[in-house]
C-alpha cells in the first residue's frame, strides 16, 4: 500500500515520543547518550553508504572516480540560501508557537525547541526524501521503516528532554513525508530514473553530512 511507510513513520515517532514522556524522570542521561550515539553512527554509515554507491565509479582499469561534485556544490549553496529567503527555521518556530497554544501547554518553556529540534532531526535527509519517493512510486518503503526505527529511538530520547514537543514532531513527519509521496504518486511517471537517481545522491551526500 503506498504511503504506508510515512503512516508507519509518524506513528512510530509519536510512540517513541511518548515513551519518552512516560520515562522522563527515569531515563538516565548515560543512556539517552548511548541512545543517541548508536542513533547517529547508524544515520552516519547509511549516508555514507549511499553517497559512496552514488558518487564513485569503478572505471574499466579498475580506477576509482567521482561524479556530481559541481551539482553538491550548487544544491547546498542554493538550499542554503533559498532556506535562509523563506526562513523555514523561522516558520518552524510559528507553528511550533501555534501547537503549542493549540495544546494549552504555555507552561512548556521547551515545547517549541523540542519540536524544532526533533523535527529537523527526523525530516532532514536523504532516507526521507528518497524514501518516500520509492514509497509513492512502489509502494516499497523499507528504507522509511528502517527510517522508523531510528526516529523512535530519536523522538523518545528529545521527547524524556524536551516533553510534548518531541511527540509533535509526528505532525512534521507527516506532512513532510506525506507531501512527498503525494507527488511521487502523481508525477513519478513522469520523472525520469536519472532525475530520481540525482535526487537520491544529492540526498544521501546531505544525508552523511548531516550526521
Amino acid at each position: 500500500m503506498r504511503g504506508m511507510g510515512t503512516i508507519l513513520n509518524t506513528l512510530l515517532v509519536a510512540l517513541g515520543g511518548l515513551i519518552g514522556l512516560r520515562l522522563r524522570a527515569g531515563l538516565p542521561e548515560k543512556l539517552q547518550g548511548t541512545l543517541m550515539h548508536a542513533c547517529g553512527i547508524s544515520s552516519m554509515f547509511i549516508g555514507l553508504g549511499g553517497t559512496l554507491a552514488k558518487m564513485l565509479r569503478v572505471g574499466e582499469d579498475g580506477g576509482l572516480s567521482t561524479r556530481g561534485t559541481l551539482l553538491l556544490v550548487l544544491s547546498l549553496a542554493l538550499g542554503g540560501a533559498i532556506g535562509e529567503l523563506l526562513d523555514l527555521e523561522g516558520g518552524m518556530n510559528t507553528l511550533g508557537e501555534r501547537l503549542k497554544s493549540a495544546l494549552k501547554a504555555q507552561g512548556d518553556s521547551r515545547f517549541v525547541e523540542g519540536f524544532v529540534n526533533v523535527s529537523l532531526i527526523v525530516c532532514v535527509g536523504a532516507m526521507a526524501i528518497v524514501g518516500s519517493i520509492e514509497d509513492g512510486i512502489s509502494g516499497d518503503f523499507s528504507m522509511l521503516a528502517a527510517k522508523s526505527v531510528l526516529d523512535m529511538i530519536i523522538a523518545m530520547v528529545f521527547a524524556s528532554t524536551y516533553g510534548l514537543g518531541a511527540v509533535c514532531a509526528a505532525l512534521a513527519v507527516l506532512l513532510y513525508q506525506g507531501s512527498i509521496t503525494l507527488l511521487a504518486m502523481f508525477f513519478g511517471s513522469f520523472a525520469s530514473a536519472n532525475v530520481i537517481e540525482v535526487l537520491s545522491f544529492v540526498g544521501w551526500w546531505w544525508r552523511w553530512c548531516w550526521s
